[in-house]
């Protein structure tokens, strides 16, 4: 006899059989009984466990939240840890947007987001502390050497993770027109990694922004240790209090915690830093969807998210006087960066619960179904990664043309990658 939350799940599952999408699913419940959804002639095969009855009424109650909730307390298991593989079959069959709606789930969510609203100064710094200071030797064991947390640019498919970064920085830099004793502006700037590649590159002087007291810290530390304190300094601030004038701004990954209350701040922040004719790029996540941030990541990994839509961006760029110059979706090469991402946490995951006893076997699951489950979304759904580039001004005095071939974004051998050594 099955109870009603499984009649329910399977009810779901069912939509992979009616959609007819390509891959199979045989879950096995915790008395052993297997059930069968999909092509089972497919080459994509999915296998899960489910170790806890309670995973049902769990799944049945929060939808999205409550499938990555039981996964961190172990009540289900892929068979190969394909994630990725298992999301993509059920976002294209919709399986999550016919679960969503749960009175319950929505007051979960409701009251998540009251508590981490980030138009308040304290709510953000407590945000960011609660993702970025948990032990930066935590991010060193599978974020490339220059630790960067950000979306890297894929030129071939055999490119490092530290290729792909520099190759994004070196993007950036190009679009920005960086010359010589340019003074640089970035909001957001995690561990100073753009500023490093920026001044050694570019020979820029400039200032980063961070709410991260462990980020601040180290990115001050790698900065003495390359001979850079005379060209960059760090600011444990939020952006709202930033001061200066500027001839170039850039903010990588950082929009994301701004919140929508705040769109107009930031943009009109991004003006009065930026002096006449300056220029200015955003680096952030944006999303189509109808979900800002999908209630299992607001929870654990990002509170106080929200994903910005590409014409809210322009629309609040516009408002502050900045033109837009040049857009772009990179939206396939966060899919590689995470998938290089998670594949180095798998193979430092015993080297990392060694570090504290804070990385329990509950964390090590919460983040690494967190990397797989953003693969997936870049993948297979929503979520789009735009950077925008803007001219303080009304008519744009950029003189390159905004082509870059790859060979001119591709680091030298040597000396691009031995910034971070």
């Amino acid at each position: 006899m099955l109870s009603r939350e499984e009649k329910y799940l399977y009810q779901l599952l069912s939509l992979i059989d009616e959609d007819g999408q390509d891959g199979h699913l045989t879950i096995i419940n915790p008395q052993g009984k297997e059930f069968q959804f999909g092509d089972k002639s497919s080459s994509q095969k999915f296998l899960v466990n489910f170790s806890n009855p309670d995973a049902y009424k769990h799944i049945f109650s929060f939808a999205s939240l409550g499938v990555g909730e039981a996964y961190m307390r172990g009540w289900w298991n892929e068979k190969n840890d394909d994630i990725v593989g298992l999301m993509g079959l059920l976002l294209r069959s919709k399986v999550d947007s016919k679960a969503r709606g749960q009175l319950s789930f929505v007051l979960k969510v409701i009251s998540q987001r009251v508590l981490t609203l980030p138009s308040r100064i304290k709510n953000s710094r407590k945000n960011v502390s609660y993702h970025y200071d948990i032990g930066n030797s935590f991010y060193q064991r599978f974020l490339d050497r220059s630790l960067t947390y950000s979306c890297g640019y894929q030129i071939d498919s055999t490119d490092t993770l530290e290729e792909m970064q520099l190759q994004k920085y070196e993007l950036i830099c190009q679009k920005l027109d960086l010359q010589p004793g340019d003074n640089i502006i970035d909001l957001g700037c995690g561990w100073g990694g753009m500023l490093i590649y920026a001044a050694e590159r570019y020979g820029v002087r400039g200032t980063g922004i961070t709410l991260s007291k462990e980020q601040a810290e180290l990115a001050e530390s790698r900065i003495k240790k390359r001979g850079l304190s005379d060209k960059l300094k760090i600011t444990l601030s939020d952006y709202r209090e930033a001061q200066g004038k500027f001839d170039k701004f850039v903010s990588i990954g950082m929009f994301e915690h701004v919140g929508s209350s705040d769109f107009s701040t930031f943009m009109d922040k991004c003006a009065e830093l930026l002096r006449p004719g300056g220029i200015g790029l955003l680096h952030t996540i944006g999303t189509i969807g109808s979900v800002r941030n999908d209630p299992w990541i607001a929870r654990y990994i990002f509170p106080g998210g929200y994903l910005p839509k590409l014409h809210e961006l322009i629309q609040e760029m516009l408002s502050a006087q900045l033109t837009v110059i040049h857009c772009e979706n990179l939206k396939p090469h966060y899919a590689e960066t995470l998938k290089l991402w998670a594949a180095n946490f798998q193979g430092s995951r015993e080297e990392i619960a060694s570090l504290d006893k804070r990385y329990d076997d509950s964390f090590l699951r919460m983040w690494y179904y967190y990397l797989q489950a953003c693969e997936a979304s870049f993948r297979y759904n929503n979520m789009q990664l735009y950077q925008v580039l803007f001219f303080k001004g009304k008519q744009w005095s950029h003189k390159k043309v905004l082509n870059f071939p790859t060979d001119s974004i591709k680091p030298e051998s040597k000396s691009a990658l031995e910034i971070f050594s």
